[in-house]
């Protein structure tokens, strides 16, 4: 059995790089969204978070051309709470409770344009993909 995740959406903030050992690792956080009318004809926007860790020659990519806002693609799979199998359940500043979702990429794309971005890519959209799966 396997998982594949897609993911369409824009970073949250600018991506964190740093070292686990010799192999980069770079982390971003991503919302998506999903707009549509409620019955009374209202207009509802939801919006999901997750957590992406990048690895290995794509992390430095990432770390190097992405910025908070920029739109990107990522395939991967979800990274479950090792205890349960579940999301990451915390606490909320507030006293609630949140679920984190946690994604390790195998592939991310930079939809952004160049216009869009203040670093400059070669193309507007570039894939890079994780080919190590010992990596992780």
């Amino acid at each position: 059995m396997h998982q594949l995740l897609v993911l369409v959406g824009n970073l949250g903030g600018d991506p964190k790089k740093r070292m686990a050992g010799e192999t980069p690792v770079t982390n971003f956080s991503m919302a998506t969204s999903k707009t549509y009318n409620n019955r009374d004809g209202e207009k509802i926007t939801e919006t999901t978070w997750f957590k992406v860790a990048v690895w290995g020659k794509m992390a430095d990519a990432c770390a190097k051309y992405l910025k908070k806002g920029n739109k990107v693609y990522v395939e991967g799979e979800l990274t479950p709470d090792k205890s349960n199998g579940n999301p990451k359940v915390f606490e909320t500043k507030d006293g609630g409770h949140g679920a984190s979702y946690e994604v390790k990429a195998n592939v991310v794309r930079f939809l952004s344009s160049k216009s869009e971005s203040d670093k400059s890519t070669e193309n507007d959209e570039d894939e890079v993909e994780e080919t190590d799966e010992n990596s992780w």
